[in-house]
């Protein structure tokens, strides 16, 4: 007597009742959980490269993010002389830091990854005091107003984690 295997359809079905039974009962997204984070340009030369997608700039940056998604607390279009660009606004304590880092690393550069891809970046020419960021990303118009709602979303989903512990 031989053992047939599982049909395919059979086998599908139950994984697709065992992940089922798994999940617990979460409102589904309307939006994109974006991670945003900022990397300080960095002078030392095993510092991982970050290359943004347009432009091709490939920038040494440090490790670790000095500004990370839980800083922000909106995000806004702005339109200056230069054209459309994206304004992050931080936390009291996140602008602190902002201001001390623009402060002391004058000349350098802040690297803004999106869920880890490179897209945007600032030169550091002063200290940025108010806590609010300007930068110039290297997506379309269209797609920016996207990563507002996106980073505004996640942003309020954050901060309504951190209030809960």
């Amino acid at each position: 007597m031989t053992r047939h295997a599982p049909s395919l359809g059979i086998v599908g079905m139950a994984l697709l009742l065992a992940v089922g039974c798994g999940t617990t009962t979460r409102p589904s997204r309307d939006f994109v959980r974006t991670q945003a984070r900022l990397f300080l340009e960095s002078t030392d030369g095993d510092a991982p490269m970050l290359t943004l997608p347009r432009s091709g700039v490939a920038i040494a940056v440090s490790p670790k993010a000095v500004i990370t998604e839980g800083d922000i607390v909106n995000a806004e279009v702005v339109q200056v002389d230069l054209g459309r660009c994206l304004m992050l606004e931080v936390t009291p304590a996140a602008s602190r830091d902002l201001y001390r880092l623009t402060g002391s690393n004058q000349g350098r550069r802040l690297v803004l990854t999106l869920n880890d891809v490179a897209l945007g970046v600032r030169q550091i020419d002063r200290a940025i005091e108010g806590g609010a960021l300007l930068l110039f990303v290297e997506i379309t118009d269209a797609e920016l107003a996207t990563l507002v709602v996106n980073l505004k979303r996640t942003s309020e989903e954050l901060q309504k984690e951190f209030a809960r512990r």
